[in-house]
């Protein structure tokens, strides 16, 4: 008998039989489909059909009649990681830009998740053998810490904090404009947009996410921001942002780009058009985790420096007399 539970975490929808099909590959999607129908699998305590579309954040639970072997196995692969701190339970790392954290639809290898295992031994397998250690993500242009788990037990512990919410993350992120109120909470429901599945937004259909943000310094056209996110949903911070009107600079699928600028005097353009260029992403920075250690019981923190497109862009900014 094979039973598992597998938090799906990936920002596309995939039909529940053709996502556990490819989990199991030497499993038939007509099995699977069987199995589905006959009540081995459950989507958050539900039994559902084999063309359920899963969302982020949906936990499936399968128990299967016939021990099944995975023959694709995840390949190891050497990468340089910038290891912040490591001990028997945790690792703490900063994650650099454009590295997709685990594998998923159009990304089968050299993410995050194959870099660990070039460099662990021991990495937990609570959410699957294709994402060792992985207990929470950032977005893929997103850099900073993040927290890996060397043990089921340690995973269960950092699982559960990020559930509760008591877990504080502090993000930096350059916006666009000048906000007119220094400090306040975001709280718009986020949903999945059904025009573009890949992106998200605002909507009373969406399930509810809370932002704390303060400015830190601002001019004409650019903001230097902290914010807190009290929930943890895809894309949080980048849909918040925009939904006030200033995005994110250089987020491109949230109103960001280089189209922002129209209107704008023709050497100011040309000036934020080459800041853009140098960036190369959206500026977007998780600078600090704080959580209790799973063994320890006791608070611990951890700070990830700024990259350094993040550190010339800010004093681009500062430098930038419009």
């Amino acid at each position: 008998m094979k039973k598992g539970v597998i938090n799906y975490d990936l920002e596309l929808s995939i039909r529940l039989d053709k996502y556990l099909s490819d989990q199991f590959s030497d499993l038939s999607r007509t099995r699977i489909k069987s199995a589905i129908k006959k009540g081995s699998v459950f989507v958050n305590g539900e039994s559902e059909k084999p063309s359920y579309l899963l969302v982020q954040n949906d936990v499936i639970k399968y128990e299967f009649p016939v021990e099944i072997k995975v023959t694709e196995v995840m390949e190891a692969v050497e990468m340089d990681l910038d290891i912040l701190y490591e001990d028997d339970a945790i690792i703490c790392l900063n994650k650099p830009a454009g590295l997709v954290v685990h594998p998923g639809a159009g990304n089968k290898t050299n993410t995050l998740a194959n870099g660990l295992l070039s460099h662990f031994r021991s990495l937990s397998n609570v959410n699957g053998d294709h994402r060792p250690g992985i207990v929470h993500r950032l977005d893929k242009d997103t850099t900073g810490v993040m927290i890996v788990a060397k043990t089921n037990e340690a995973h269960y512990h950092l699982a559960n904090q990020f559930q509760n919410r008591s877990v504080e993350k502090t993000y930096q992120a350059v916006t666009w404009g000048e906000w007119k109120t220094l400090e306040g909470v975001l709280s718009g429901a986020i949903s999945r947009k059904k025009s573009d599945p890949t992106t998200f937004t605002v909507s009373k259909e969406g399930r509810n996410a809370e932002t704390h943000y303060e400015v830190v310094s601002q001019n004409r056209y650019f903001s230097l921001l902290t914010f807190k996110p009290k929930t943890g949903r895809t894309h949080q911070i980048r849909v918040h942002a925009c939904e006030e009107n200033h995005p994110i600079f250089c987020d491109q699928s949230y109103g960001g780009g280089l189209n922002r600028t129209r209107g704008f005097l023709s050497e100011v353009g040309k000036k934020i058009k080459v800041m853009m260029n140098k960036m190369g992403r959206h500026a977007l920075h998780a600078e600090k985790i704080s959580l209790i250690h799973p063994t320890t019981k006791k608070p611990i923190n951890f700070t990830a420096p700024y990259p350094e497109d993040m550190l010339n862009l800010i004093e681009a900014i500062r430098d930038f007399d419009g």
